[in-house]
This record gives C-alpha cells, structure tokens and sequence, in this order.
C-alpha cells in the first residue's frame, strides 16, 4: 500500500541533517553557491511503497558528486562538526572518475555513512546518439533529471529543505497508486534511446507488481527497439537485468512479460549460432506456469487438489532451498533450447561441446561457469532422466522375497549410479525435465505426468539414494591396489565404481572385503587379468 508521506528512519533523519549542515557550510564558502540537495529515485518509490531501502541517491543541484563529497570530507574537519558528528559517520569516498565510454562525464561518488550506501551525482540531462546507449550528460534542471529517467514511479524526489515528496513529471504519484509503470517521455524514443530499458520495466513490473503502460508495451514489443537491445546492449547488461528477474520476486510475471512481447529471441539466445531461431515459444508458457505452482503453490492449470498434493511431494525432494527455487527458474528459461540439435557453427573439433541451451546461456546472458555448466548437465541429462524415469513407473510392483530383493538391488544400483553421473545438481536436472515434457504435453491437462515423476522421486527416496552422488568408497584406491597385488594405474578409478556401485546394491553392508572380492571377480573387465 502507498504512503502518503514519507517517515525517515533514525538513520535517514540524521543522515539528512548532516546532508543540510554540510549544504549550509558549503553556501559559506567562497565562489560555492549552497546546493539544494534530494533523494531521488528508487528509495524514493520504495519508502512510499512502505518498503525502504539501504541504497540512497543524492541529487545535487549545481556543483558534480565527487566535490560535494570533497567539501562534505572538509566539513567533517571543523570543530563544530566533530562535536556534533563522529568521524565513523562519513565512510571513505569511492571516486569514479569522468570517463567519457563510460558515460560518467561528470564525476559521482559512491560512500558508505551510517551503514546506508549512499551515491551523491549531480543533477544531469542526458542526450543519446543512435549507435550507443551511454548519453552525452551535462548539469541539467530537476525537472531534466526526472524525465530523463525509465519510469514516472522511479523519477519522485524528496526535497530534503522541504522534507516533501516532488513529482516533476506531474504523473509519478498517480501511476503508483494506478499500479502503473510509465515512460516519462514518448516511450519509443525512450526505448530507442537506452533500450536496457525494456529489460528494466519488465523487472518493475514483476517486482512492484504493476502492470506496463499500452503504450509502453507496444513500443516494448517494436520490431526497432528489439533490434536497437540487440546491437546497443552488452550480454553482460542483459545478463545482470535478467539475473534480478530470475531472484525475483515474481518471476512468472517477468517470464510471462518477456513471452507476450516476442522477446525471448532478443535475450535468450546466441547470436553467433545459425539455430537460435529454433528455440520454440509456442507452448513455453506450461513451463512458467508450473514453475510458478511449484513455487508458491498456485493452482495447477486443472485445478486439481490431486494435482498439488503431488507437486507438494515433489517440492520437498527438488526445492529445498532459495537456491533450488532460484535454479529452476533459470532452467525455466532455458526451456524452449531444450530441443534444439547442436549446429554446425557450435560444434568444436576435438572438444565436448556446450548443449545450445548452455551455449545460449553463456552467449545470451553472459552468465558464470557454474550456472553454465548447470544448465548445460540440465540438457545433456534431460533425455536420460525421462528414460530412467519412465522405466521406474512401468515396471511391476514386487512381490515375494527373493525376488523383491533381487530387483530392489538392480534398482538401486541403475538409479543410485544414475544420480552419481547426474552430480550434485540433480534436483534442478529432474525439474528441468519436469518443465520439459510440460511444454511436450498433447493437453494442457498433465496430471498422470506429474505423478509419474512424483512415483520415480518417492521411489528414490524409499531406496534412499537422493545423496547418492556423495556416497564415498569403503576403501581407498592406495588399499585396493594392495589387496589386488596391483600397481596403482587407471584401473584404478573404474574399480572404484565398482566398489560403489555394490555399496549401492548392498547399503546396509559396511565390511569392505565383499566389495574386494566383487572387483577380483570383474579383474578381466578392469584389463588387470
């Protein structure tokens, strides 16, 4: 709900005094006029939002941030100021110099004061050319530096002379109460312009809830401003819009949005493949959808109790934690490469090369290795999972005792070892198969498939096997050579998964010489005979 006013903290009220004792000291000084000085931008949304925020913008009217903040350091230096200030108030000046590739023309400073971390940039109008997205800045008005910005909501200030909230765009206080994220300025020109833009209304939108201006979409979903995202926009922007989206809150909102205007060629993909175009949309939304039921419990697309009493057995198993959650909405996005064969630019000679989902993760988004690797086992892995999966589901239930034992071990060991060649990232491997054959369902109606899942992971956990891929060997492979009578080699390695493939088989046996004896009997398959 929005506040009428905004209420200061105890840290923001004495932060805003020190900010006025050090105006007023500068207003004294000669050939200084005294700035006026305000909050600006998403603290300003936020603290109306009732939310707050520890980072805080500070506009400054006539002079750059790295001088205020200099003066602000001289200020600290006089006696009156140290009787009523202590010196840890003001944090070390982080400088970031003009620098005209990287847009920061007039110098800003970043600093830490009273644990809230503080930016203090001069007011500024901003001019763009059409080959890049850094404007040319100068000194501009309050009323240039409110429309300069992406969103009315994010363009209020808060006059610290006056303690008021200002609306210099004449609609900020309106679309917030609309729930609306609007462009201040024409929003095509304001996408053409810094077309990064796109990528940050539809994380507002998820984020604050609100729904996108018409207009603004439609400028959104131009043909132009996706070409503009692609040639003016680094991957590695890209990459970081995309990650907070994916941190959420509400990433079904932003996957929804990034789907309805034709986006996910623009931001999922690699350019430099001839078969980004093959990624499939049609039917991607059954993933996010799911992802979303998984995610808060939101009524599956039957509506059936059945259906989330399954999905609440599975959530147990998969999502574990924040992380968990996080990992299967990156995956989601990944979805619709899932299908899509390597082609011929991305194979590497000699190499094991990327899934073109993994390629599309590191190309698109510039993300780490690590989450490339997470998706690219997603990939590899996704036909596999179904296979052992389906396998589990359809065979008969066990019967007598002999029997039941013997087929309990063959599946211990094909699924344990499974999960072990999976690795640690299993879980979100699964999930990504789960939000697969969503979108390669005939119907939307998919009941019997979650439960076939949720059968395979009950399995699974019956067998004990969901840490199967930490399990270590009874014995060492230093050991194991000598009760071989071995020198230690290569086969050493292939021995040792013999080892635990029959700890799988047998979990409840810790003497390591069955094991022993289990890799003397395959010595001929290990080339030792």
């Amino acid at each position: 709900m929005m506040q009428k006013k905004i209420q200061l903290s105890e840290q923001e009220a004495t932060l805003r005094q020190l900010l006025l004792d050090v105006s007023e000291y500068i207003g004294t000084l000669d050939g200084c006029s005294r700035p006026v000085l305000r909050f600006t931008g998403g603290w300003v949304r936020d603290k109306l939002l009732g939310t707050g925020s520890k980072d805080i913008d500070i506009g400054i009217d006539c002079m750059t941030g790295f001088k205020f903040g200099t003066l602000m350091n001289q200020y600290l230096e006089q006696p009156e100021a140290q009787a009523k200030y202590p010196k840890s108030v003001l944090g070390k000046l982080a400088k970031i110099a003009a620098n005209p590739e990287k847009s920061k023309h007039l110098e800003t400073v970043t600093t830490k004061i009273m644990g809230l971390e503080i930016d203090l940039v001069n007011l500024r109008k901003e001019t763009y050319t059409e080959e890049s997205r850094n404007p040319q800045m100068e000194f501009g008005t309050p009323e240039d530096d409110a429309l300069r910005r992406d969103a009315t909501v994010n363009a209020l200030f808060y006059n610290l002379d006056k303690s008021e909230v200002e609306d210099l765009t004449g609609r900020g206080l309106e679309d917030m109460k609309r729930g609306v994220l609007k462009t201040p300025l024409s929003p095509y020109q304001t996408f053409k312009d810094d077309p990064l833009r796109v990528l940050r209304a539809v994380r507002f939108a998820s984020r604050l809830g609100y729904r996108i201006d018409e207009e603004d979409e439609q400028a959104m979903g131009d043909g132009g401003i996706r070409d503009a995202l692609k040639l003016k926009i680094t991957r590695e922007r890209v990459g970081i819009e995309v990650t907070k989206m994916l941190k959420g809150p509400n990433q079904h909102r932003a996957l929804q949005l990034i789907d309805r205007l034709g986006l996910y060629h623009t931001i999922f993909t690699d350019f430099g493949s001839d078969s980004s175009d093959s990624a499939k949309t049609d039917s991607w939304r059954r993933a996010y959808d799911l992802a979303r039921t998984f995610d808060l419990g939101d009524p599956t697309e039957d509506g059936s109790d059945r259906s989330m009493d399954v999905i609440k057995g599975m959530k147990g198993i998969l999502l574990r934690n924040p992380e968990d959650v996080y990992h299967m909405w990156l995956l989601c996005a990944f979805v619709p490469w899932a299908r899509v064969s390597p082609s011929a630019s991305t194979k590497t000679k000699g190499k094991t090369s990327l899934t073109p989902a993994a390629t599309a993760a590191r190309e698109g988004i510039k993300t780490d290795n690590n989450t490339v690797k997470l998706v690219d086992n997603a990939a590899m892995h996704l036909d596999d999972i179904i296979q052992i999966k389906d396998t589990t589901v359809s065979e008969s239930p066990s019967t007598t005792s002999p029997l039941k034992r013997k087929r309990d071990q063959t599946t211990r060991e094909t699924q344990g070892m499974a999960i072990r060649q999976w690795g640690p990232s299993w879980r979100s491997s699964v999930m990504y198969a789960i939000l697969t054959q969503i979108t390669e369902a005939p119907t939307e109606d998919h009941p019997e498939l979650l439960k076939n899942y949720a059968t395979w992971l009950s399995t699974l956990k019956d067998l004990d096997l969901l840490e199967a891929y930490q399990l270590k060997p009874l014995i060492t492979g230093d050991k194991l050579s000598k009760a071989l009578e071995e020198k230690p080699g290569k086969w050493m390695s292939k021995a040792l998964e013999i080892v635990i493939a029959w700890q799988i088989r047998n979990p409840d046996e810790t003497n390591p010489d069955a094991a022993i004896s289990e890799v003397m009997s395959r010595k001929k398959e290990l080339g030792l005979a």
